[in-house]
């Protein structure tokens, strides 16, 4: 996170999303993105679906929960297993 070619990304980005972060790299993004204590608490030790969102620098926390058996659900998770499961599922629902 120190390192320059992550603060020209940062500097370059217009939207950031952020999810659950390391000590050490909610430290600096704190400070580069001048997020406040409260907003950190969005992204440290959070659940799942708990995030912050930055667009144009405006900082919105965000809590989303998505029923688990979904379609969207199986679409968007970053878990392979239950990519794998939602797939095989639909499978079965075909024939």
């Amino acid at each position: 996170m120190a390192s320059p070619e992550i603060e020209n990304i940062l500097e370059n980005s217009d939207f950031i999303c952020l999810l659950k972060q390391a000590p050490g790299d909610r430290e600096i993004l704190a400070k580069k993105l001048n997020i406040s204590p409260l907003q950190l608490s969005f992204i440290e030790n959070s659940e799942q679906g708990h995030g912050l969102l930055i667009y144009k620098g405006i900082i919105l926390p965000f809590k989303d929960k998505w029923p688990k058996d979904s379609p969207l659900y199986a679409a968007m998770t970053t878990k392979p297993e239950e990519s794998r499961a939602a797939l095989a599922a639909g499978m079965k629902d075909k024939n």
